[in-house]
């Protein structure tokens, strides 16, 4: 989906693109399953994914505005990585007790933040007269992308249904994680939470997330159980939900089924990982095509003192700080597109171990190995820094897209499917290939990476006023 930058720290997308390619994905399907000699009206029904992060839009179709949660200037729609909502987050959190920003965590699961989709809700009734309009004349509709599909996929104006399901929902920062349901003292609202649609055109029996889909498509169903989607984020499974108290997000990973239990998560938000070799590409010309990293990287072996922090879009977990911005630095005469391509790496990697940390602190459950998808899992060179950096095995199934096979998984389990059980251990095991730490938890390497991650720590922390904690211990310096 193309992506546009109309001022500095503006990110839009074209909703009627989004549906488009739904559209013709699901043509294409049809193709390869006739060219397979299959009878199409075998299909028992359609499983939406939200591939792109759970978060917004905004289109106008005739006289109804529909919004997408992270939307705002008609026809285009902005997405979390969007900044312009800074403002209206300082004044939510400057009314909130004692200006505290995790003052809705306790219902949402979520500090308040540029990445959420209530604030985003919030700026488009502040700043486009013609979304206020649409308010105030009982013709306008919210909800995320999942639920533009659906709707557009259900009719549109011609009887389209306004649902969504508990994954994204509880990303909007106006539902309330213990409940399931909207919580009325933060906003009224009218919108249905999915349990499974059916009308001539559609047979809806689920719906998910991208990363939810991608903890089922990576067999993420018991606690412990933590999977990376390079590009946006790291997932812990947990039964109940987790209060953090080290930056991370408590939020509802899957629902899968009406009378189903609800799974929760503990998610590390990361706002930038794959984009940074976009960056290096497309705005840099440091590399011609994103394989290419991984070429240079290795001919450098080493950052050679280069840190890369990648905050484009501000810091997200654990920091939560919006005014961040990028850093490059430690570049000396001998520095070259090679060291910056392992630092770019590095800093990947230096995000999950942040965030491993901070779950392993929040759940009590240690970590002994880390699932990971993504188009960046391709990376054999990112994926062996990161086992290092870890210090446990990461695991890659040989499917990477683990959010698209989830999203077949989930449809095959769904009422009225019921091709397989999700809940025994009726599916095989996924293919999968482990990087094994190559150097001694204990030795020099190790060591050097904390401090380089530490260095890490003090580099945001003095750039940015973040709060960072450091503990000595055997004359060893320990991130906390």
């Amino acid at each position: 989906i193309t992506q546009f930058f109309p001022k500095e720290g503006w990110v839009e997308e074209d909703p009627k693109e989004i549906i488009q390619s739904v559209y013709d994905c699901i043509e294409r399907t049809c193709e390869k399953l006739g060219q397979l000699n299959i009878d199409l009206s075998n299909i028992k029904g359609a499983h939406p994914n939200t591939h792109k992060p759970r978060h917004t839009s905004i289109s106008a179709t005739g006289e109804i505005i529909f919004i997408i949660t992270q939307a705002v200037l008609l026809p285009c729609s902005t997405i979390w990585l969007d900044l312009r909502t800074q403002s209206t987050v300082e004044r939510l959190i400057n009314k909130s007790p004692g200006k505290n920003k995790n003052h809705l965590k306790p219902k949402t699961g979520l500090p308040i933040s540029t990445y959420f989709s209530a604030v985003k809700l919030r700026w488009l009734l502040d700043n486009v007269e013609e979304v206020r309009r649409a308010v105030e004349e009982d013709r306008a509709m919210f909800g995320t992308v999942d639920s533009w599909i659906i709707w557009c996929l259900s009719g549109n104006t011609d009887g389209g249904v306004h649902i969504t399901d508990v994954s994204n929902a509880s990303r909007t920062l106006l539902f309330n994680i213990h409940t399931l349901d909207w919580d009325l003292e933060l906003w009224y609202c009218n919108i249905m939470v999915y349990h499974g649609v059916t009308n001539a055109n559609l047979c809806l029996r689920q719906c998910l997330g991208d990363q939810s889909a991608a903890l089922v498509g990576q067999m993420c169903f018991k606690e412990g159980h933590a999977k990376n989607t390079y590009g946006t984020g790291c997932f812990n499974v947990v039964p109940q939900p987790v209060k953090s108290e080290h930056g991370l997000l408590t939020t509802v990973a899957y629902q899968l089924g009406r009378d189903q239990p609800a799974c929760y998560a503990l998610e590390g938000s990361v706002a930038i990982a794959g984009a940074v070799v976009r960056w290096l590409k497309d705005n840099m010309g440091i590399v011609k095509s994103t394989a290419e990293i991984e070429k240079l990287a290795a001919a450098a072996g080493s950052s050679y003192g280069c840190y890369f922090v990648p905050a484009f879009s501000g810091l997200y977990a654990p920091y939560w700080e919006p005014s961040a911005r990028g850093i490059i630095c430690g570049l000396t005469q001998f520095t070259n597109k090679n060291h910056l391509a392992f630092a770019a790496l590095e800093a990947v990697c230096f995000q999950t171990r942040e965030i491993l940390d901070a779950m392993n602190q929040d759940s009590g459950v240690p970590l002994d190995q880390l699932w990971v998808d993504g188009g960046m899992t391709s990376n054999r060179l990112l994926m062996q820094l990161q086992a290092d950096i870890l210090c446990i095995p990461v695991v890659r199934p040989t499917m990477a897209e683990s959010t698209a096979l989830g999203v077949a998984m989930a449809a095959g389990a769904a009422e009225g499917v019921n091709v397989w059980d999700l809940t025994t251990d009726h599916l095989p095991q996924v293919v999968s290939e482990t990087f094994v730490p190559q150097i001694n938890p204990n030795g020099r390497l190790s060591r050097r990476a904390v401090l380089k991650q530490t260095l890490l720590k003090w580099i945001i922390a003095l750039a940015f006023g973040c709060h960072i904690s450091l503990e000595a211990k055997n004359n060893e310096i320990f991130v906390i």
